[in-house]
């Protein structure tokens, strides 16, 4: 079950991911705020639908699970803040590293085991994770050269960039980490869900309430309508990974990682962002350590 429960959360995930980059005008400096509001009223209706349907939860569980989502929500407003500046085909691949990060993690502090063939696919995944985030780098760093000068500001600029997406990486494994470890001790995968879902939604009222109050900011549906698009495609893709998590965290975690791969295919045909040869092997030895993954645990 968790093996079809990631293959759900990459498919959506790789969704939210699109649909944050075309809401992430680099001009709009409030759009990561505009991002948290957007997702958290998408996800506060599903966490009301879930209660409606008469799934247990109290507010014990909201502060429980309060820990883990905050650090899942600073992995995502970072996150938001990077698509600003960086190309969705460099930001995500550093971004979604995390797994093979939680999956040590998990490997190390909870003693969850793990079978030879999955630890060679996870090392696939991370492979393709990492070959392409170098991949990327080389890339930009000869379009840099070509097209201006190396300035030491644009230097500068373009370093501060690249660390939100690193940041992300840093906070989200910590988060699936701490995932793992309240998942099996502590509180029950729907439970858990609606805690998180709930926490982004208060978020969310205080995101609104800076920029319709204090920053006088005037919102339009019609504009926002792909950052509504992607808290759809974040609130599946959470529901799912929930439950991935709760049943493997340690194989789940570097396999729904993967979902940066498709994400920079959306990112080839919908954002027209240019792939170079290295980049689709890189996407290849992912997909084989995928399919792996399915083999062992499906």
């Amino acid at each position: 079950m968790w093996f079809w429960c990631s293959l759900i959360a990459i498919f959506f995930w790789s969704g939210s991911d699109l649909f944050s980059k075309i809401g992430s005008e680099t001009e709009d400096k409030n759009s990561h705020w505009k991002m948290v509001a957007a997702v958290g009223i998408v996800m506060g209706l599903h966490a009301g639908f879930e209660l409606w349907r008469g799934v247990p939860f109290g507010i014990r569980d909201l502060l429980t699970y309060l820990p883990v989502s905050l650090l899942y929500i600073l992995a995502m407003v970072l996150g938001y803040v990077g698509l600003r500046y960086v190309v969705l085909s460099v930001s995500t691949p550093i971004c979604n590293s995390s797994g093979a990060v939680a999956a040590l993690l998990c490997f190390f502090f909870l003693n969850q085991k793990i079978s030879r063939l999955q630890l060679f696919a996870i090392a696939l995944i991370s492979l393709g994770i990492l070959s392409l985030s170098a991949a990327e780098k080389t890339r930009e760093e000869k379009e840099r050269i070509r097209t201006s000068d190396s300035g030491n500001e644009k230097d500068s600029s373009r370093f501060i960039a690249i660390m939100f997406p690193i940041f992300y990486c840093m906070a989200d494994g910590l988060g699936t980490f701490a995932d793992a470890l309240v998942l099996n001790r502590y509180l029950a995968e729907k439970s858990a869900n609606i805690a998180y879902e709930f926490t982004f939604l208060i978020l969310a009222a205080g995101s609104l309430f800076y920029l319709v109050v204090i920053k006088k900011e005037k919102l339009k549906f019609s504009k926002e309508k792909p950052k509504l698009l992607a808290g759809v495609c974040e609130t599946a893709g959470q529901f799912a990974y929930i439950f991935a998590i709760g049943e493997n965290a340690i194989v789940a975690a570097p396999l729904i990682s993967s979902y940066c791969m498709f994400s920079v295919l959306w990112a080839r045909l919908f954002l027209r962002e240019r792939l170079v040869p290295k980049q689709y092997v890189s996407i290849l030895v992912a997909v084989a350590g995928i399919v792996l993954l399915g083999m062992e645990g499906a």
